[in-house]
């Protein structure tokens, strides 16, 4: 075993353990706020469903490869191939559309009060939930091929109708593939369009708030707190987050 590849799996498993540490705490957090009897706010349901796309993505891929490289295939069978693949699936796609909501709810929340966005803010509190539900049901509907079409690496090395991935392969389908792939990134597509315009409605808002409170202080002869900054700071990060998922 390369010395290289030794030290990428450790460092590889050690991110992903944290990572879920840190997920399955904030997720006994909610958990135990809402068995308390405490009410969660909308925001939290948000990202309590963001953390739960979070561990099936974690779960699903960060595992099996540092694994790998210590000599423990967990990828063999055909069924753990398809559930991982279909976990991972969902759990991205879910993570892509939770994320969106977020930013939309964010954009919808903090906007002014005589701006179009405040008359949507009572409709947005009706709708996170409906939205949270359907952005599930979509990505388990569309990511319903993995456990379908992908099984495990076959010891056969002469059939050739098969792609061959790093621990699975799956059966190629020309006639349908093209189809198939449009389906899959045209939520993807949607998700970050519309992020990117509430983020950027978000950020901008943050701005002119921020402009104000500074014209405010400069009269008063006082200094201000950056706290619309920070916020426009966590914004910007996790739209960076969503593009590297």
């Amino acid at each position: 075993m390369a010395t290289g590849d030794l030290a990428a799996g450790s460092i590889l498993l050690l991110q992903t353990v944290f990572g879920m540490l840190g997920n399955f705490s904030l997720l006994y957090c909610y958990l135990f706020l809402w068995c308390t009897g405490d009410r969660l706010r909308t925001v939290d349901l948000i990202v309590t469903n963001l953390i739960v796309a979070n561990i099936f993505i974690l779960f699903s891929a960060g595992f099996c490869s540092p694994m790998t490289t210590f000599g423990w295939n967990c990828l063999k069978s055909g069924s753990a191939c398809r559930v991982f693949a279909y976990l991972r699936g969902v759990g991205r796609g879910a993570s892509i559309g939770i994320t969106c909501i977020l930013s939309v709810f964010q954009a919808i929340t903090i906007s002014p009060r005589n701006s179009r966005w405040a008359e949507l803010k009572v409709k947005a509190l009706k709708c996170v939930v409906p939205s949270i539900i359907l952005c599930w049901v979509v990505n388990m509907m569309l990511n319903i091929i993995y456990p379908i079409f992908v099984t495990g690496i076959l010891s056969n090395k002469s059939i050739t109708n098969r792609k061959s991935f790093k621990h699975c392969s799956a059966v190629p389908n020309d006639r349908y593939g093209e189809t198939y792939a449009a389906m899959m990134s045209m939520p993807v597509v949607f998700s970050f369009v519309v992020m990117i315009l509430a983020s950027g409605s978000t950020v901008f808002t943050l701005y002119r708030r921020k402009q104000r409170v500074q014209n405010v202080h400069r009269i008063n002869g006082s200094s201000i707190s950056s706290a619309e900054s920070r916020a426009t700071k966590t914004i910007l990060l996790l739209g960076l987050k969503d593009w590297n998922v």
